[in-house]
């Protein structure tokens, strides 16, 4: 696909400086180099916004819950979060977002176009951030490091979200249940399984879920694409969160220790879920029978009782299945594997 140039008009007393920024998009340059990392920018006020990711500088304040932010347009999206205000309406599927950025991420959605894609694996991607991100698969590269342990990664929302580790403080609340998250969107995720709502549908087999991200990933189950490989042994996944778990098991660490009983685990997520056995708390109830669960995978397996839904389903014969690890098992019939031999 090709993308035209656009053609954006400027005064003459307003904007020799954003005449000079804007050319720089079409000729690439970017003059203004970090000097912790070496990453370049166009603007002079776009490096100088990245040198506060480095210092942890955040200046700018909110006055309704005290989380602060390097930039105000960041704590001016952040407000909208307490009035509940969302004038961006999607013309396609009445879905409201707080921004106008956020619209337009969505908008990608209703439409297969992906312009722009990466010149390593092909992939196509709806925003250039997303491509920019994505990149760093590639290279390896980890470049936000922790203070306080000194773990690197990838973007700073990720060194955000893990900054809340240290912290005992989950300021996001849940209305429901009570539970409180490090981030409004992990919050804005986790509403959607007291709601019910899943307005992300596959075209191929019409199954729905919370989450755009959810979406992408399954979407792979019908291409059978596996793009992300194990430089270790060579086996490839579908997600970059099972290559991630995969990688583990060629090194024989388990930082992660439950201090009830001292069990160690590779990551922060078996660990969570290992807690739940010490607590009696099962926060998920099914409202067809009161039977209540740890996780709320264990409570959507469960209602499959009662709908009687079989979403996994043999392509060789046609049989379904409530679970997908009963199909992988079913599947072993046709192809005649014995792997525990």
């Amino acid at each position: 696909m090709i993308i035209e140039d656009v053609a954006v008009v400027f005064t003459h007393e307003e904007c020799t400086s954003e005449l000079t920024a804007h050319k720089r998009i079409h000729s690439g340059e970017k003059p203004y180099v970090c000097k912790q990392c070496g990453k370049a920018f166009r603007r002079s006020s776009h490096c100088s916004r990245h040198m506060q990711t480095h210092s942890g500088e955040r200046p700018y304040e909110c006055k309704e819950c005290g989380k602060t932010f390097r930039t105000t347009t960041h704590l001016t999206g952040h407000r909208i979060i307490h009035n509940g205000e969302k004038p961006n309406e999607c013309k396609e599927c009445g879905k409201a977002f707080r921004t106008t950025s956020q619209l337009k991420i969505h908008r990608g959605i209703h439409s297969a176009e992906r312009p722009y894609e990466c010149k390593e694996c092909g992939k196509g991607f709806l925003t250039p951030s997303r491509l920019r991100t994505h990149r760093i698969i590639h290279s390896g590269e980890k470049p936000y490091e922790c203070k306080e342990c000194g773990k690197a990664f990838k973007t700073t929302s990720h060194l955000t979200t893990h900054r809340g580790i240290h912290s005992a403080e989950k300021p996001y609340e849940c209305k429901e249940c009570g539970k409180g998250f490090l981030t409004p969107s992990s919050l804005r995720t986790h509403t959607t399984i007291h709601s019910g709502e899943r307005p992300y549908e596959c075209k191929e087999c019409g199954k729905a879920f919370r989450i755009t991200a959810h979406l992408t990933a399954h979407r792979l189950i019908h291409s059978g694409e596996k793009p992300y490989e194990c430089k270790e042994c060579g086996k490839a996944f579908s997600r970059t969160s099972h290559l991630k778990s995969h990688r583990i098991i060629h090194i024989a660490e388990r930082p992660y220790e439950c201090k009830e009983c001292g069990k160690a685990f590779r990551s922060t997520a078996h660990l969570t879920r290992h807690r739940k056995i010490h607590s009696a708390e099962r926060p998920y109830e099914c409202k067809q029978c009161g039977k209540a669960f740890r996780t709320p995978a264990h409570l959507r397996r469960h209602r499959r009782i009662h709908s009687g839904e079989r979403p996994y389903e043999c392509k060789e014969c046609g049989k379904a299945f409530f679970q997908s690890s009963s199909l992988i098992q079913h599947r072993r019939i046709h192809s005649g594997e014995k792997p525990y031999e």
